[in-house]
């Protein structure tokens, strides 16, 4: 049996069609329904569906053979917990969007950064935002929050954020603008990498099939 970890949501929207391509259909749809373990038209494959960012740990850890994570999860779970263990196949080439520095409308965060000032940022990517101000010997207190990222620095909690955009759009709306791109993020096929030693004959056709209809899609 193969086990292939999926979130809720986006992931699982824009993963579908690329499974369905390579002949893999879910038999129930996970938005309507309440089991966690959900069947596939192929009977060796079975989809297990968590939270986003346990996707990574599922797969380390052996829980599944494979999953999609987008590359902004596999960065914070790489500084927490490493790679050992992880592999990471294909770049889907789905769930397109960036990991950006926002600041409100008329900051100067130029002139902030090249004073040494001490910012405070807000956001639930505390591991890639450490990195990336540490390298650019930028002082910051980093204030972790889960959601409505756009609203700290509104409400004077922090100086910036740093949080996904895709459109820029929510940003715009809260008269932020964006001033810095920390990475570029799309989904990544993940896989065990144990698993892929000793389950190679089963995965890789699989593996294969997604990458042709992946590039299908570009």
């Amino acid at each position: 049996m193969i086990t292939l970890a999926l979130s809720k949501g986006r992931i699982f929207e824009e993963t579908a069609p690329l499974l369905a391509r390579a002949g893999i259909v879910a038999s129930e749809d996970p938005e309507t329904s309440r089991k966690l373990i959900i069947g596939t038209s192929r009977p060796d494959l079975r989809i297990v569906i968590v939270r986003a960012a346990d996707v990574p740990t599922y797969v380390q850890y052996g829980a599944a053979d494979l999953g999609v994570a987008g590359r902004d999860v596999l960065l914070e779970h790489r500084a927490q917990w490493g790679e050992a263990g992880l592999a990471q196949p294909l770049d889907l080439g789905i769930a397109r969007c960036r990991l950006c520095v926002a600041v409100p409308e008329g900051f100067d965060y130029a002139s902030a950064v090249r004073r040494g000032a001490r910012l405070r940022v807000a956001t639930k990517y505390v591991a890639s935002a450490r990195e990336f101000f540490a390298e650019k010997g930028v002082h910051v207190d980093l204030i972790k929050l889960y959601g409505s990222m756009e609203l700290a620095p509104l409400a004077g909690l922090a100086d910036a954020i740093v949080d996904l955009v895709s459109t820029g759009g929510t940003l715009r709306a809260n008269r932020l603008v964006e001033v810095e791109t920390i990475a570029h993020i799309s989904a990544r096929l993940i896989a065990n990498a144990a698993a892929l030693k000793t389950k190679r004959t089963a995965l890789m056709p699989l593996i294969d099939a997604l990458a042709a209809a992946a590039e299908a899609t570009t």
